[in-house]
């Protein structure tokens, strides 16, 4: 079993919570790596040496200074492909979170959250998980490989082996995450914002709601889905783990309207939702509703937009 550990750092220290996932790993045995990414933290690499870890790969680069998921799913997804990992491994916070579902949805892999241990059986990883508000406790597990799962906070104590990794740095290449929009008001900013979904079916369907967005003067959204999938760019996210806005029209393109969207959105004007599902949620709570393909009347909606403008 080849184990890499995503190892969280703040104020100059490792925490906690990741130093005992990292020592949980390193007692089922196998390969077990960490990895530490953001600007100026090289140094931390012996904390990890001395919970386990026989090697720690280090992303250091102004680019990852902020403590954003994006830049670091492709550290950790470059890392996986490139180095064969099968199992990745996160301590519960709002980053590694936010990392980890972007990692399952960048690598295809099934990731197993809220879990509280691990262990093997019988040659497969089995990980516990509470269920019915933490009154039993159930086994999980994995059909495929890479194998991510993310653990409650302070599932595990630290265990310091007083031992010692190889530290090798690894390059960081940022992907282009989509186009950004570079023209035009910012989602906080805009009186129209034009906001896609998975129902896009691609992420070239965000080119046609950027036109649609030119012709209305308004800036182009995405759901939480698009953006971890790399779809478009974080900026531009809406909803409960992105940015609450309230222009005077949001039209929703393909996206089905979950609870963790709709706090982001809810207190628009008006809202005009295109969904070919008609049982979509987002048909409750919208001002205007149109069952169809969106790729169809969405270049036919932007045509006549400029059409009344002309």
């Amino acid at each position: 079993m080849a184990t890499l550990v995503f190892l969280e750092h703040h104020e100059g220290e490792l925490v906690r919570n990741s130093l005992g996932v990292l020592s949980k790993a390193a007692s089922l045995g196998g390969d077990v790596a960490g990895v530490i990414a953001g600007s100026g933290v090289r140094d931390l690499a012996a904390q990890a040496g001395e919970h386990g870890a026989t090697r720690v790969y280090v992303a250091d680069d102004p680019a990852l200074a902020a403590p954003l998921p994006q830049p670091r799913v492709d550290v950790l997804g470059a890392l996986a492909a490139d180095r064969g990992f099968d199992t990745v491994l996160f301590g519960q916070s709002v980053l590694a979170a936010d990392l980890a579902s972007g990692l399952a949805a960048r690598l295809d892999a099934g990731l197993n959250w809220d879990l509280t241990d691990i262990r093997l059986e019988n040659g497969k990883l089995v990980g516990t998980r509470p269920a019915l508000a933490d009154s039993v406790v159930v086994d999980v597990g994995w059909t495929s490989e890479p194998r991510l799962a993310l653990f409650r906070t302070a599932a595990f104590d630290p265990a310091p082996t007083g031992g010692s990794a190889e530290v090798e740095d690894v390059a960081v290449e940022l992907q282009e995450h989509a186009h950004e929009q570079r023209t035009g008001p910012s989602i906080e900013d805009a009186d129209v914002i034009v906001a896609g979904g998975r129902g896009l079916g691609k992420p070239e369907g965000f080119g046609m709601l950027e036109e649609l967005a030119k012709a209305l003067g308004g800036a182009v959204g995405a759901t939480r889905a698009v953006v971890d999938a790399g779809w478009y760019p974080y900026p531009a996210q809406v909803g409960q783990t992105g940015k609450t806005v309230s222009p005077k029209l949001y039209i929703a393109c393909g996206i089905s309207g979950a609870i963790q969207h709709k706090v982001g959105m809810q207190s628009s004007s008006t809202i005009v939702a295109i969904n070919k599902d008609a049982n979509a949620p987002i048909f409750e709570f919208c001002d205007l509703g149109v069952v169809g393909d969106v790729n169809e009347i969405v270049p036919k909606l932007t045509e006549l937009v400029r059409a009344r403008k002309a």
